[in-house]
């Protein structure tokens, strides 16, 4: 499933992004089941919040960042479609 950049994404009921201070690492915490977020899907996750657009999003880490707009969007895609695909995130 591809997303617009209208889309508005949030995490699925029983996952959520959580910081372990003890490891000083983002985890998505889900039912049974634990993933370590890489500190790029760490930043882009930590803007997930249910009412930002995924433009939204990609203009924020575009200029965080100072990275070119369209390779932003790109990578950001990329990772949100994978996670939608796992019904770790719903759009």
């Amino acid at each position: 499933m591809s997303v617009s950049e209208d889309s508005i994404l949030k995490f699925t009921r029983g996952h959520r992004l959580q910081h372990d201070r003890v490891r000083d690492v983002w985890l998505i915490q889900a039912p049974e089941k634990a993933f370590i977020a890489d500190p790029v899907a760490a930043a882009i996750l930590q803007l997930v919040d249910g009412a930002r657009s995924l433009g939204t999003i990609i203009e924020t880490l575009a200029e965080t960042y100072q990275a070119p707009r369209d390779v932003i969007a790109t990578d950001v895609q990329t990772l949100l479609t994978s996670l939608i695909d796992q019904r770790v995130l719903s759009a």
